[in-house]
């Protein structure tokens, strides 16, 4: 059972600032630390007004509630240690229940001032369905981009949930309005054949995963029918979220993923998940 809702207590601006100052202080060091969720599609949309605007219009918490409730960071288990330091020379406080419950996947620790949590996850994302980094410097995913994860993994990070909400869905809408959907990756696109890879050798991600997307777009076509969204926005996060699809699709699935597919929704193909009271 979840407790109340907990926001940040600073502005979206000093917010965003120490977030950076933790993850460049982390880089100085040869720490690798990157930014997650709400947060790291907010980066992502800085230099795209329009996806600005949505971002703040769309309220993905409530109307008249904060933007963010948390930071969420993620690392290599390998530098759990020096990941903790740096968080004790910044006066964070660890939670040390659950660093310790948690040891070697995730960490917590608390503002100076009580403004907000840090949540680190190490080296992947174990929720409904895995999210997965890499454990190491050198041969994982957090190398790939800075100051956050992919925007393959902020998707993927999305559609992983089973019990998709309302503010994970407005995220994916920003995502999809703000950067174009690439088979072969690139820079500042969504790199549509990791994802299809992924889900080739998964089916329960891959069901997840595409349920998700179309209620991403249901969501678009009712924010543009309350004058939420331009019937051109509408128009470009469908296409994208459909060309993904179609790579999706023609993706050749493994072995595993035809066996599960057998299967299909008469056995749980998710896992239950619990908010961690705080």
């Amino acid at each position: 059972m979840s407790g109340p809702t907990h926001f940040v207590e600073m502005s979206e601006e000093e917010f965003l600032r120490e977030a950076l100052g933790i993850v460049e202080k982390a880089q100085n060091r040869g720490v690798y630390l990157r930014i997650l969720g709400a947060l790291a599609v907010y980066i992502h949309s800085l230099d795209k007004p329009e996806c600005v605007n949505a971002f703040k219009s769309l309220e993905r918490l409530g109307e008249g509630k904060p933007i963010f409730t948390d930071l969420d960071l993620i690392g290599y288990s390998k530098q759990q240690k020096e990941i903790t330091k740096l968080f004790e020379e910044l006066k964070f406080q660890p939670d040390r229940m659950i660093n310790v419950l948690f040891a070697g996947k995730r960490l917590i620790f608390y503002h100076p001032q009580g403004k907000y949590h840090v949540d680190v996850f190490l080296n992947k994302l174990e929720f409904s369905h895995d999210v997965k980094f890499g454990d190491k410097p050198g041969s994982g995913r957090l190398e790939l981009d800075y100051p956050t994860i992919t925007l393959a993994d902020i998707v993927l990070e999305k559609l992983q949930i089973h019990y998709i909400n309302l503010k994970d869905l407005v995220d994916l809408i920003i995502l999809f309005m703000g950067h174009e959907v690439s088979e072969e990756g690139g820079k500042d696109v969504i790199d549509g054949g990791y994802i299809a890879k992924i889900l080739s050798n998964d089916w329960g991600f891959w069901y997840d995963a595409t349920t998700n997307l179309e209620k991403t777009k249901n969501l678009a076509k009712t924010l543009k029918e309350k004058g939420k969204l331009s019937d051109g926005q509408m128009r470009i996060v469908m296409e994208r979220i459909d060309k993904l699809r179609r790579i999706i699709d023609a993706t050749q699935k493994t072995k595993n993923w035809q066996k599960r597919a057998k299967i299909g929704t008469n056995k749980p193909w998710y896992r239950e998940v619990e908010e961690l009271v705080r």
